[in-house]
């Protein structure tokens, strides 16, 4: 038995993902997930910080370019997370948990997607707080596919979630003084 399913015995969190994850058995949800997930990959934010940067002005510039930078710390991080847990994706280590779509990696600690979505979210809200609705939204539905479509924990969602709001809040620290206000 690993550490990771010493963890899940007794806690709820594979009845959790089980349940969430027999949510995508239902086609008109697995198809809404599926695509939610895949603007998830990136397409949506790369979309979103090009339209920042082209209509946006020098602020909408500005948080493209934080975003773009946010991103690619994110992106690092969570791949070093990933080979130091080694936490398999729920569907490896549960038969009964569906995987509605092929993995991007190998482990599941903790979320790229949801990790991404939050970062992203809180610092483009900070630029145009007008995009909270759309973005905290998506966001919200970025992380539910991850767990619906049996590629992460609960856990591995709210530890992202608990990155993303860190690294957006750390990213500020170096933002040039002429970005903030």
């Amino acid at each position: 038995m690993t550490t990771w399913q010493r963890l899940e015995i007794g806690s709820g969190e594979r009845r959790l993902c089980l349940a969430m994850n027999r949510w995508g058995a239902r086609r008109a949800l697995t198809r809404l997930f599926c695509a939610i997930s895949r603007l998830g990959d990136g397409v949506f934010w790369y979309w979103l910080m090009a339209l920042l940067a082209a209509f946006g002005g020098l602020r909408g510039l500005h948080a493209a370019i934080h975003m773009a930078i946010v991103g690619l710390v994110a992106a690092t991080l969570y791949r070093v997370l990933k080979r130091w847990t080694r936490r398999p994706r729920p569907f490896r280590s549960h038969a009964d948990i569906t995987p509605y779509v092929a993995p991007l990696d190998e482990f599941s600690f903790p979320s790229g997607h949801t990790l991404h979505a939050v970062s992203f979210t809180l610092i483009a809200i900070a630029y145009v707080p007008l995009l909270a609705p759309l973005l905290i939204g998506f966001t919200v539905l970025v992380a539910m596919s991850r767990v619906v479509l049996g590629m992460h924990y609960p856990s591995d969602v709210l530890a992202a979630t608990l990155i993303g709001v860190a690294l957006a809040q750390v990213s500020w620290v170096f933002a040039p003084a002429a970005w903030i206000g």
